[in-house]
């Protein structure tokens, strides 16, 4: 398993800020060339768009930032399993590697559910590299529904 050079740990850190918003704390950050790019944690709600996942939301930046949708040299660090439309956006986006956290079988796409990278109609599929920090992803978003059923 690669070693993530603390980018799954800012990536944590963008998804504790999304649960002090009362986001689902999910949490990414895009990397070029050892450098982090673009952060940060779902905005769904603040935002009112479903759309604003954590991993939409540095890629969108980091487009606007670079001038192309295209992000071939990016790498991707995100907290969960990305879901079928955030695979969609990382294929489109060419992003090179994808390194998550929590694996997601009720909504994940990349080893869950549809398996994204693996259908013939993916035009791109990014390396991938799961597992980094598991157990601190889970357990912020298990701690973060338990205090919802609780209140």
């Amino acid at each position: 398993m690669p070693k993530s050079d603390g980018f799954m740990d800012a990536a944590l850190t963008e998804a504790r800020n999304a649960a002090e918003r009362g986001e689902v704390p999910v949490g990414a950050v895009l990397v070029i060339d050892g450098e982090i790019v673009a952060r940060s944690g779902n905005r769904t709600r603040a935002e009112n768009d479903i759309t604003a996942h954590a991993e939409i939301a540095v890629i969108r930046e980091a487009a606007a930032s670079f001038g192309s949708e295209r992000l071939g040299g990016a790498d991707l660090y995100v907290t969960l399993e990305p879901c079928t439309m955030c695979a969609g956006a990382i294929s489109f986006a060419r992003i090179r590697r994808l390194y998550y956290g929590a694996n997601d079988p009720k909504g994940g796409a990349v080893e869950s559910g549809v398996r994204f990278f693996s259908q013939p109609t993916c035009h791109h599929a990014p390396e991938v590299y799961s597992g980094i920090a598991a157990t601190p992803a889970a357990e912020l978003l298990t701690g973060f529904f338990r205090s919802r059923r609780e209140k």
